[in-house]
């Protein structure tokens, strides 16, 4: 029987999962705007442009200590093996340009969406990127 190669593990199709389409959103190229929303939709807006800045810049460790939430930053395994993963998916990114086109917050349970276009070879899809807050800061929870 031929060798087969061995599945991806859990652990790496889960981190595909979550750092591909965050990663999708911080893409070099053009900025996320955060300008044509007030007040906490300006905040949680902020957190996406925020991760896109620390991704263009190769800010790895910014990105899993200010731009993830906790919870996400212990299912990659903690801060250090975060920045490798956010490292080894920021390596695959192309150019594509990203646009927060609407906010929603929920102030008494401090969650938020934010669906956000991206447009990756010519073709767009919108994200909905869902944000907890932490010690008073916006932070990306997960991506539908």
């Amino acid at each position: 029987m031929p060798s087969m190669s061995p599945p991806v593990s859990f652990k790496r199709a889960r981190l595909l999962l979550l750092c591909a389409p965050v990663l999708t959103l911080a893409a070099c190229g053009s900025t996320a705007s955060s300008g044509n929303f007030k007040g906490e939709e300006h905040e949680v807006a902020q957190t996406v442009a925020n991760l896109q800045s620390d991704a263009t810049a190769n800010e790895y460790k910014k990105i899993c200590s200010d731009d993830l939430a906790d919870p996400v930053v212990l299912r990659l395994g903690g801060q250090s093996a975060c920045e490798h993963a956010i490292k080894e998916q920021v390596a695959e990114i192309e150019n594509f340009e990203t646009t927060v086109e609407s906010v929603k917050v929920d102030p008494a349970a401090k969650t938020a969406t934010a669906t956000v276009k991206s447009i990756y070879g010519g073709k767009s899809a919108l994200v909905t990127v869902s944000l907890v807050k932490e010690d008073g800061k916006w932070k990306i929870a997960s991506l539908r």
